[in-house]
């Protein structure tokens, strides 16, 4: 009987090296069976470290998660100013292309993730400064989130996939409801997807010293294809969606929950068009008429 595939990694189960995450990267030691559109890398460098990645036939997206980096491309230097964490807004990206060696190094130690797929038409280097990534504030009432699309069709020429990023705050359902991307037909496109998590204590809580900050994810099976994900996460834990319906992704109440998604397939067409689980479908209709959490727009 073939081994059934590893769909969630906590912290420390993906490492490579240096790389505290290193999945369906072309230079991965963690390699996921029938895993093929995406990749992430994740690592936390001490100040004035650097990391390099050697050129391969994959395109990347540099995304400081904490503290600020410089990325060195082809004898070009793009300094990315960073932030404070995951929680304070968008930072400053770098796209890189295809058949690039990249070196990132930490101005003042920091972590940073690599959001990369396998592809091959060449698109140029871009560096996209914070304010110019669209800031969309989704849902409403206690299903509003605040996503970064600084690495979608509509912001960024690319060859295959698809970034953003996702803070939902403390209490809230993000990734609501529950839908799915894994047929190519009208309407829906086959997109690999994967869910890097961070949680923090919520802005002036008043959390005891021992408070342990998590979320929850969920994937469940929307054909034959099996599949039972109901992960309990934390800062660094990772939940790939090869199929199925996935969602909620819920901050527990007292603790906000992040998250990096990068999505890639198969289909000729660049694009994110989904399909809602028929049973919750409707909740959607109810956000009429509802406000936004006001605790959005997070900037700090």
């Amino acid at each position: 009987m073939p081994e059934t595939p590893t769909w969630v990694y906590p912290l420390g189960s993906a490492n490579d090296g240096a790389w505290q995450v290193s999945l369906g990267a072309a230079d991965s030691a963690t390699q996921v069976a029938g895993w093929a559109h995406t990749g992430l890398k994740v690592a936390e460098l001490a100040p004035g470290e650097a990391i390099k990645l050697a050129a391969e036939a994959e395109e990347r997206i540099v995304v400081p998660l904490e503290g600020a980096f410089t990325v060195s491309v082809d004898g070009t230097d793009y300094p990315l100013r960073g932030r404070a964490n995951v929680f304070a807004g968008p930072s400053d990206v770098l796209y890189s292309g295809i058949e690039t060696a990249l070196s990132i190094s930490s101005r003042d130690g920091g972590r940073v993730a690599v959001a990369l797929a396998p592809a091959k038409a060449s698109y140029p280097v871009r560096l996209i400064p914070a304010e110019e990534t669209p800031v969309e504030l989704r849902g409403s009432g206690i299903c509003s989130r605040q996503v970064h699309n600084f690495g979608t069709p509509a912001a960024l020429e690319a060859d295959r996939f698809i970034v953003c990023e996702v803070i939902t705050p403390a209490g809230n359902w993000s990734s609501y409801p529950p839908h799915k991307h894994d047929e190519e037909r009208e309407g829906e496109s086959s997109l690999e997807e994967i869910y890097y998590f961070e949680t923090r204590l919520a802005k002036d809580s008043p959390a005891p010293h021992e408070a342990d900050p998590i979320g929850y994810a969920r994937v469940y099976a929307s054909d034959e294809r099996p599949i039972d994900v109901n992960a309990e996460v934390r800062t660094g834990d990772v939940v790939l969606v090869p199929y199925g319906w996935h969602g909620p992704a819920m901050a527990a109440p007292g603790y906000d929950l992040y998250y990096l998604n990068v999505m890639a397939g198969p289909g000729r067409v660049r694009e994110w068009l989904i399909s809602d689980d028929p049973h919750h479908g409707w909740i959607r209709r109810t956000w009429e008429g509802q406000q936004v959490d006001p605790r959005l727009p997070f900037t700090d």
